[in-house]
């Protein structure tokens, strides 16, 4: 893989991870009942995808 494209993975990655912990907090603070389990568990697989795209951005 070559630098620029490392760098465009790593950039998603950063922004998954963001994403995260935003609708994390929209979950704890905004929401009740089945939205907030979904919102946690969409912030869990961004959060999980993005930590992927890390490790594959630095190999």
């Amino acid at each position: 893989m070559d630098p620029m494209m490392k760098m465009w993975v790593s950039l998603v990655g950063i922004g998954l991870m963001a994403v995260a912990a935003v609708l994390v907090t929209l979950a704890r603070f905004k929401t009740k009942g089945f939205l907030r389990m979904a919102l946690s568990l969409a912030a869990f697989l961004f959060l999980v995808i993005g930590g992927f795209l890390g490790l594959i951005s630095i190999m």
